[in-house]
């Protein structure tokens, strides 16, 4: 069994569990036990659902718990000592906050990418081409507040669309991670919204992807580490291995992440 924690709750790695899952390859042992806490991106729910399941499945008697939320509220969370095992973050900078106060067990290791995409509702009912058209008059928009991996890269696109051309973003609201903004786009309170490409292909046909060639200054990178005050460094490390390993990559790619 899985549960939720609801998100408002409180180089490397040293991936050899001692014994334990190795490598990422899915293979049992007796030594990994217990439960692990991995506070992840919410971009990563779909994917970490699943790759935390798989990892159950060939680690009996390990209960892996998720905590999925924007990037800057868990590393908060972390911070100001909230109880996790594991951290993925959808930017490096987030992560840098962890690695600094020196809350890490070892080096992150990239493990995905992901990109920039305008989410829109089936059929494009207001005619979203690409970045400008946001910023036409009307137009509403919603995007992750700049402190969240989803908003600065938003900021970043938009500034490599602004060479002479003007764009100014104004979003009518600014999210705490990047699934708020979906809901907002899907439940047809705005006309668009900046998301992932991940998250548009998890949405069920709720919404569709509109590309635009900024994106591609702004692609951001996913780091995960082991945390030093871990309760289980046995379990984390093994997770954080599975990840990493060719089990977790597919599950990623899966769900439409780019490779690191």
């Amino acid at each position: 069994m899985r549960r939720l924690i609801a998100a408002a709750a409180v180089g490397l790695v040293a991936l050899t569990a001692c014994g334990g899952t190795t490598g990422g390859s899915g293979a049992s042992s007796s030594s990994v036990k217990g439960s692990v806490t991995v506070f992840a991106a919410a971009s990563l729910k779909q994917s970490f659902t699943d790759i935390g399941k798989k990892f159950e499945t060939a680690n009996p008697g390990v209960e892996v718990t998720f905590n999925f939320a924007g990037s800057s509220d868990l590393a908060a969370q972390i911070s100001q000592g909230a109880k996790a095992d594991v951290f993925a973050s959808a930017d490096t900078r987030n992560m840098d906050k962890i690695t600094g106060a020196g809350l890490a067990d070892g080096d992150p290791r990239a493990f995905a990418t992901n990109t920039l995409v305008i989410a829109v509702r089936p059929g494009n009912p207001a005619g979203i081409t690409g970045l400008a058209d946001l910023a036409k008059p009307g137009v509403k928009l919603v995007a992750c507040a700049p402190q969240v991996p989803c908003g600065s890269a938003a900021r970043t696109a938009e500034a490599a669309a602004d060479h002479g051309a003007g764009i100014t973003l104004r979003p009518v609201s600014e999210e705490s991670n990047v699934t708020d903004v979906l809901g907002k786009v899907i439940a047809g309170e705005a006309d668009a919204g900046l998301v992932y490409t991940t998250d548009v292909r998890g949405s069920g046909g709720k919404a569709e992807a509109v590309t635009f060639p900024e994106a591609a200054s702004a692609v951001n990178t996913y780091p995960i580490v082991p945390l030093a005050e871990s309760k289980n460094v046995e379990a984390a490390r093994a997770f954080t291995a599975y990840v990493l390993g060719p089990d977790g990559r597919k599950a990623l790619a899966d769900a439409g992440f780019g490779a690191p």
